[in-house]
Protein backbone atom coordinates (compact mmCIF):
# COMPACT_ATOMS: atom_id res chain seq x y z
CA UNK A 1 0.00 0.00 0.00
CA UNK A 2 3.08 2.53 1.03
CA UNK A 3 4.23 1.57 -2.43
CA UNK A 4 0.95 2.21 -4.32
CA UNK A 5 0.64 5.95 -2.49
CA UNK A 6 4.05 6.96 -3.31
CA UNK A 7 3.10 5.84 -7.11
CA UNK A 8 -0.12 8.12 -6.81
CA UNK A 9 1.88 11.19 -4.87
CA UNK A 10 4.47 10.89 -7.66
CA UNK A 11 1.99 10.87 -10.25
CA UNK A 12 0.03 13.96 -9.16
CA UNK A 13 3.60 15.98 -8.70
CA UNK A 14 4.27 15.22 -12.63
CA UNK A 15 0.68 16.36 -14.08
CA UNK A 16 1.30 19.67 -11.15
CA UNK A 17 -1.55 18.55 -8.74
CA UNK A 18 -0.73 18.42 -5.10
CA UNK A 19 -1.19 14.66 -3.29
CA UNK A 20 -4.42 14.81 -1.70
CA UNK A 21 -4.61 16.77 1.64
CA UNK A 22 -6.03 15.50 4.73
CA UNK A 23 -8.91 17.36 6.01
CA UNK A 24 -12.20 17.23 8.77
CA UNK A 25 -15.49 19.42 7.15
CA UNK A 26 -17.74 20.46 10.43
CA UNK A 27 -20.97 20.39 8.83
CA UNK A 28 -22.78 20.76 11.75
CA UNK A 29 -21.69 21.63 15.41
CA UNK A 30 -25.14 21.47 17.15
CA UNK A 31 -25.78 19.13 19.46
CA UNK A 32 -29.09 17.41 22.17
CA UNK A 33 -32.58 17.74 20.89
CA UNK A 34 -33.44 21.56 21.45
CA UNK A 35 -30.35 23.04 19.54
CA UNK A 36 -30.93 20.62 16.50
CA UNK A 37 -34.60 21.32 16.37
CA UNK A 38 -34.14 24.96 16.84
CA UNK A 39 -31.15 25.29 14.44
CA UNK A 40 -29.14 28.25 16.00
CA UNK A 41 -26.60 25.79 15.24
CA UNK A 42 -26.31 23.05 12.01
CA UNK A 43 -26.23 19.46 12.67
CA UNK A 44 -25.08 17.99 10.05
CA UNK A 45 -22.25 15.75 11.07
CA UNK A 46 -18.30 15.05 9.95
CA UNK A 47 -16.97 15.25 6.60
CA UNK A 48 -13.37 13.23 6.48
CA UNK A 49 -11.46 13.63 3.57
CA UNK A 50 -8.10 11.56 4.36
CA UNK A 51 -5.61 10.16 2.42
CA UNK A 52 -7.29 10.47 -0.66
CA UNK A 53 -10.79 8.45 1.20
CA UNK A 54 -13.79 10.17 1.75
CA UNK A 55 -16.05 9.35 4.86
CA UNK A 56 -19.08 10.95 6.47
CA UNK A 57 -19.33 10.59 9.99
CA UNK A 58 -22.67 10.60 11.94
CA UNK A 59 -25.41 12.24 9.26
CA UNK A 60 -27.60 14.43 11.32
CA UNK A 61 -30.31 16.01 10.50
CA UNK A 62 -29.55 18.68 8.05
CA UNK A 63 -26.49 16.42 6.49
CA UNK A 64 -27.64 16.34 2.79
CA UNK A 65 -27.98 20.00 2.34
CA UNK A 66 -24.93 20.65 4.55
CA UNK A 67 -22.81 18.79 2.45
CA UNK A 68 -24.68 19.46 -1.33
CA UNK A 69 -24.05 22.94 0.16
CA UNK A 70 -20.81 22.64 0.41
CA UNK A 71 -19.89 20.81 -3.26
CA UNK A 72 -19.19 17.70 -1.72
CA UNK A 73 -19.93 14.85 -4.03
CA UNK A 74 -21.56 11.61 -1.72
CA UNK A 75 -21.31 9.27 -4.18
CA UNK A 76 -17.21 9.53 -3.29
CA UNK A 77 -17.94 8.39 -0.14
CA UNK A 78 -16.31 5.17 0.93
CA UNK A 79 -18.38 4.90 3.93
CA UNK A 80 -20.64 6.28 6.45
CA UNK A 81 -20.22 5.58 10.17
CA UNK A 82 -22.69 6.39 12.97
CA UNK A 83 -21.04 6.36 16.57
CA UNK A 84 -24.52 5.94 18.00
CA UNK A 85 -28.29 5.75 17.13
CA UNK A 86 -29.43 9.12 18.82
CA UNK A 87 -31.00 11.36 15.99
CA UNK A 88 -29.05 14.04 16.15
CA UNK A 89 -26.22 11.57 14.96
CA UNK A 90 -28.55 9.60 12.63
CA UNK A 91 -31.33 11.29 11.34
CA UNK A 92 -29.87 11.72 7.70
CA UNK A 93 -28.84 8.25 7.40
CA UNK A 94 -31.17 7.28 4.56
CA UNK A 95 -30.67 10.12 2.29
CA UNK A 96 -26.91 9.74 2.73
CA UNK A 97 -27.20 6.22 1.46
CA UNK A 98 -29.22 7.46 -1.29
CA UNK A 99 -26.89 9.55 -2.47
CA UNK A 100 -23.60 7.63 -1.86
CA UNK A 101 -24.86 5.06 -4.27
CA UNK A 102 -26.70 7.09 -6.52
CA UNK A 103 -30.27 6.23 -5.84
CA UNK A 104 -29.18 2.44 -5.78
CA UNK A 105 -27.72 2.48 -8.92
CA UNK A 106 -24.41 2.12 -8.14
CA UNK A 107 -23.84 -0.42 -4.99
CA UNK A 108 -21.28 1.44 -3.46
CA UNK A 109 -20.21 2.07 -0.07
CA UNK A 110 -20.22 0.38 3.40
CA UNK A 111 -22.41 1.25 6.65
CA UNK A 112 -20.39 0.82 9.81
CA UNK A 113 -22.91 1.17 13.11
CA UNK A 114 -23.67 -0.32 16.50
CA UNK A 115 -25.59 -3.33 16.92
CA UNK A 116 -28.35 -1.10 18.58
CA UNK A 117 -28.85 1.19 15.80
CA UNK A 118 -29.33 -1.96 13.06
CA UNK A 119 -31.35 -4.37 15.08
CA UNK A 120 -34.91 -3.96 16.79
CA UNK A 121 -35.24 -0.82 15.69
CA UNK A 122 -33.07 -0.29 12.73
CA UNK A 123 -31.92 3.75 11.88
CA UNK A 124 -31.83 2.39 7.85
CA UNK A 125 -34.47 1.30 5.60
CA UNK A 126 -34.29 -2.56 4.70
CA UNK A 127 -34.58 -2.04 1.15
CA UNK A 128 -31.41 0.21 1.34
CA UNK A 129 -29.36 -2.07 2.76
CA UNK A 130 -28.81 -3.89 -0.57
CA UNK A 131 -27.38 -0.66 -2.67
CA UNK A 132 -24.38 -0.55 0.10
CA UNK A 133 -21.64 -3.38 -0.26
CA UNK A 134 -21.78 -4.30 3.21
CA UNK A 135 -22.61 -3.20 6.84
CA UNK A 136 -20.57 -3.88 9.46
CA UNK A 137 -21.30 -3.82 13.14
CA UNK A 138 -18.90 -1.88 16.14
CA UNK A 139 -17.63 -3.51 18.35
CA UNK A 140 -15.57 -2.68 21.40
CA UNK A 141 -11.87 -2.58 21.04
CA UNK A 142 -12.01 -3.85 17.34
CA UNK A 143 -10.30 -2.09 14.42
CA UNK A 144 -11.46 -1.66 10.61
CA UNK A 145 -9.94 -0.29 7.26
CA UNK A 146 -11.55 1.98 4.82
CA UNK A 147 -9.34 2.53 1.84
CA UNK A 148 -5.97 4.23 2.81
CA UNK A 149 -7.63 4.24 6.61
CA UNK A 150 -8.34 3.10 9.61
CA UNK A 151 -10.40 3.51 12.58
CA UNK A 152 -10.43 1.92 16.11
CA UNK A 153 -13.34 2.01 18.83
CA UNK A 154 -11.66 1.41 21.81
CA UNK A 155 -13.82 1.48 24.64
CA UNK A 156 -17.68 1.37 24.94
CA UNK A 157 -19.09 4.63 26.28
CA UNK A 158 -21.54 5.66 29.11
CA UNK A 159 -24.75 6.77 26.89
CA UNK A 160 -28.22 6.32 26.72
CA UNK A 161 -27.94 3.57 23.24
CA UNK A 162 -24.77 1.46 22.27
CA UNK A 163 -22.19 4.22 21.48
CA UNK A 164 -18.17 4.09 20.63
CA UNK A 165 -16.20 7.00 19.97
CA UNK A 166 -13.12 6.50 17.02
CA UNK A 167 -9.37 6.53 16.78
CA UNK A 168 -8.78 7.12 13.04
CA UNK A 169 -5.21 6.49 11.59
CA UNK A 170 -4.05 7.56 8.00
CA UNK A 171 -0.68 7.61 6.56
CA UNK A 172 0.78 11.12 8.64
CA UNK A 173 -1.86 11.67 11.40
CA UNK A 174 -3.81 10.36 14.70
CA UNK A 175 -6.64 11.36 15.49
CA UNK A 176 -9.78 11.21 18.23
CA UNK A 177 -13.08 11.40 18.09
CA UNK A 178 -14.59 11.24 21.59
CA UNK A 179 -18.65 11.53 20.80
CA UNK A 180 -21.54 11.49 23.30
CA UNK A 181 -20.99 10.04 26.91
CA UNK A 182 -20.73 10.67 30.45
CA UNK A 183 -17.35 11.00 31.95
CA UNK A 184 -16.10 7.49 33.23
CA UNK A 185 -12.79 6.02 34.03
CA UNK A 186 -10.87 4.73 31.51
CA UNK A 187 -11.81 7.65 29.01
CA UNK A 188 -9.16 8.85 28.84
CA UNK A 189 -6.21 5.93 28.38
CA UNK A 190 -8.55 4.98 25.84
CA UNK A 191 -7.46 7.76 23.40
CA UNK A 192 -4.79 9.86 21.87
CA UNK A 193 -3.31 11.25 18.56
CA UNK A 194 -2.24 14.62 18.13
CA UNK A 195 -5.56 16.25 17.65
CA UNK A 196 -8.70 15.42 19.85
CA UNK A 197 -12.28 16.16 18.47
CA UNK A 198 -14.42 16.18 21.91
CA UNK A 199 -18.56 16.56 22.06
CA UNK A 200 -19.14 19.06 24.42
CA UNK A 201 -22.39 19.84 24.89
CA UNK A 202 -22.57 21.00 28.44
CA UNK A 203 -20.97 24.01 30.50
CA UNK A 204 -21.29 22.68 33.97
CA UNK A 205 -21.47 18.62 34.91
CA UNK A 206 -24.53 16.65 34.96
CA UNK A 207 -25.72 16.38 38.59
CA UNK A 208 -25.50 12.92 40.24
CA UNK A 209 -28.12 10.57 39.08
CA UNK A 210 -29.58 12.88 35.90
CA UNK A 211 -29.76 10.69 32.55
CA UNK A 212 -28.16 12.88 30.70
CA UNK A 213 -24.91 11.08 29.65
CA UNK A 214 -22.63 14.13 27.94
CA UNK A 215 -19.52 15.88 28.46
CA UNK A 216 -19.44 19.33 30.18
CA UNK A 217 -16.51 21.97 29.97
CA UNK A 218 -14.69 20.83 33.24
CA UNK A 219 -15.06 17.26 31.58
CA UNK A 220 -13.07 18.33 28.37
CA UNK A 221 -10.30 20.40 30.10
CA UNK A 222 -9.73 17.30 32.32
CA UNK A 223 -9.61 14.84 29.04
CA UNK A 224 -7.39 17.52 26.97
CA UNK A 225 -5.04 18.09 30.14
CA UNK A 226 -4.29 14.25 30.31
CA UNK A 227 -3.78 12.97 26.77
CA UNK A 228 -2.03 16.76 25.75
CA UNK A 229 -2.24 16.48 22.30
CA UNK A 230 -1.59 19.32 19.56
CA UNK A 231 -4.45 20.66 19.13
CA UNK A 232 -7.91 19.98 20.37
CA UNK A 233 -11.63 20.98 18.89
CA UNK A 234 -14.46 21.19 20.50
CA UNK A 235 -17.89 20.81 19.35
CA UNK A 236 -21.34 19.23 19.56
CA UNK A 237 -22.98 22.34 21.62
CA UNK A 238 -25.73 22.49 23.25
CA UNK A 239 -28.13 25.37 24.81
CA UNK A 240 -25.51 26.67 27.60
CA UNK A 241 -22.38 25.64 25.48
CA UNK A 242 -23.91 28.17 23.09
CA UNK A 243 -25.01 30.87 25.23
CA UNK A 244 -21.36 30.73 26.94
CA UNK A 245 -19.80 31.92 23.51
CA UNK A 246 -17.72 28.54 22.87
CA UNK A 247 -15.12 30.58 20.75
CA UNK A 248 -13.95 31.87 24.34
CA UNK A 249 -14.61 28.63 26.69
CA UNK A 250 -12.16 27.56 24.11
CA UNK A 251 -9.62 30.87 24.66
CA UNK A 252 -9.62 30.13 28.61
CA UNK A 253 -9.28 26.47 27.91
CA UNK A 254 -6.45 27.22 26.06
CA UNK A 255 -4.36 29.15 28.57
CA UNK A 256 -5.29 26.90 31.45
CA UNK A 257 -4.36 23.44 29.50
CA UNK A 258 -1.11 25.23 27.35
CA UNK A 259 -3.11 23.59 23.98
CA UNK A 260 -4.07 24.71 21.24
CA UNK A 261 -8.18 24.74 21.61
CA UNK A 262 -10.42 25.83 19.05
CA UNK A 263 -14.54 25.97 19.02
CA UNK A 264 -15.93 24.44 15.64
CA UNK A 265 -18.18 26.56 13.69
CA UNK A 266 -20.43 25.24 11.12
CA UNK A 267 -18.87 24.77 7.60
CA UNK A 268 -15.11 24.77 9.13
CA UNK A 269 -12.53 22.65 7.55
CA UNK A 270 -9.62 21.53 9.48
CA UNK A 271 -6.44 20.06 7.43
CA UNK A 272 -4.48 18.25 9.27
CA UNK A 273 -1.14 19.43 8.02
CA UNK A 274 -1.44 22.42 10.49
CA UNK A 275 -0.67 19.43 13.51
CA UNK A 276 3.20 19.13 11.38
CA UNK A 277 3.27 22.81 12.53
CA UNK A 278 2.02 22.77 16.01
Amino acid sequence: MQKNIGILYNSLAMEGKSPPSDTITFLGTGGARFMVISQFLTSGGLWLSLDGTEILLDPGPGCIVQSTKRKFRADKLSAIILSHRHLDHSADINIMVEAMTQGGFNRHGWLFAPADALETEPVIFSYLKDYLEGIEVLREGQSYPIGNVSFATPIRHIHGVETYGMIFRTNKHTFSYITDTRYFDGLCKSYGGELLIINVLRLEPIETGSPLDHLSVPDAEHIITELKPKVAILTHFGMTMWRAKPWEVAQRLSQETEVKVIAARDGMKFDLSQLDNT
